[in-house]
């Protein structure tokens, strides 16, 4: 005598059932769900309802061998050694959650890789159905990794790169000449006059000689020379600030204020003028850029030249989701003023 099952596995409700019960076609139904305007919104409401009530789920892996979209984003971070944990770089990753909440405003999943020049680069993700479109951030130090992604992107036209370095890309960068004139203009509307610059520029990204570029426009017009660093060590940005900081010192006390290209080389000065006695801001006035959240909690925390990440986001998305027909763009700063620069 055969046994019987106590409980029978209940069938996979699909959208067929759907159909029949809301008293419309299949393909009517896979619209509904897809929020195409062929559907009145009164048929969408009751697919919908239907739906809710016998606990229909899309299989978004079908769905997505039928349309041709995967409704992801693809985000490589490209890191060097001196970004990888724990001195990684807290910029990427605020720009990534940036692009993460804009992804997900879209309906869309992101999917993150951290890749390296000395490792495996990889970025067909729309070619392996994996991503509709991948954005690419990191800076210039990462030349190799770049040559990749560049020639990749000749190649698609679903690639978005943060912080490339060549000109002839698909790109959104920071207005980067505009913000330095904002941070040397702010230091020398506060009584500083000697003010340096922090930040290598012969082998550090192309962003950084666009700020520097605005810092010495700025000084120009106040009839200001600029003071720059003799060398900079290999190794992290905070080490580099340090360094460029002790140099310039060294060479002249009466240095009495720094701009540096990123926050995390004027974390690097305040180390150094903390060292030896300065006091920021009376002594020494401070201005970063990037705008991390990190300055915050600085001692003290730092006054910054911020993107607007957001807006960065947004556009990184256009660009390799909807291909946006514009190649380049360039988002707003704004200065958030901290206590490493005197009041008024």
């Amino acid at each position: 005598m055969s046994s019987q099952p106590s409980e029978t596995k209940a069938a996979r409700v699909t959208s067929f059932d759907v159909a029949e019960r809301a008293g419309v076609n299949q393909s009517t139904v896979s619209r509904a769900l897809a929020g195409s305007p062929q559907v009145t919104p009164a048929t969408r409401e009751r697919v919908l309802a239907v739906a809710r009530e016998l606990g229909y789920t899309v299989d978004q892996r079908a769905s997505g061998l039928r349309t041709g979209r995967t409704d992801t984003v693809a985000v490589v971070i490209l890191q060097g050694p001196e970004d990888k944990a724990p001195s990684g770089n807290p910029f990427y990753f605020e720009l990534l959650g940036s692009i993460c909440e804009a992804a997900s405003a879209r309906g869309l999943e992101t999917l993150v890789s951290l890749q390296s020049e000395e490792g495996r680069l990889s970025g067909d993700y729309v070619k392996r159905g994996q991503a509709d479109g991948t954005i690419v951030i990191g800076s210039a130090r990462h030349s190799s990794a770049w040559t990749y992604f560049q020639q990749l992107q000749r190649s698609t036209g679903n690639l978005a790169f943060w912080g490339s370095p060549f000109d002839d890309a698909r790109w959104v960068r920071s207005d980067n000449h505009g913000g330095g004139r904002i941070a040397t203009s702010h230091l020398l509307d506060r009584g500083y006059r000697k003010i340096a610059f922090v930040g290598p520029l012969g082998t550090g990204p192309g962003q950084f000689a666009e700020r520097f570029s605005g810092y010495r426009d700025a000084l120009a017009e106040r009839g200001a020379q600029p003071i720059e660093a003799s060398s900079y060590p290999d190794g992290d940005r905070k080490s580099q600030g340090y360094h460029a900081a002790r140099d310039m010192i060294e060479r002249d006390g009466s240095i009495d204020a720094f701009f540096a290209a990123s926050d995390r080389l004027a974390f690097g000065v305040l180390d150094y003028l903390k060292e030896i006695g300065r006091d920021v801001p009376e002594d020494v006035g401070i201005v970063g850029f990037d705008g991390m959240s990190a300055g915050t909690i600085s001692s003290p925390p730092l006054t910054t030249v911020a993107p607007d990440l957001a807006k960065a986001a947004e556009a990184l998305l256009r660009m390799a989701i909807d291909g946006e027909a514009s190649v380049t763009q360039r988002v707003k700063v704004r200065l958030i003023e901290r206590a490493s620069v005197r009041p008024t």
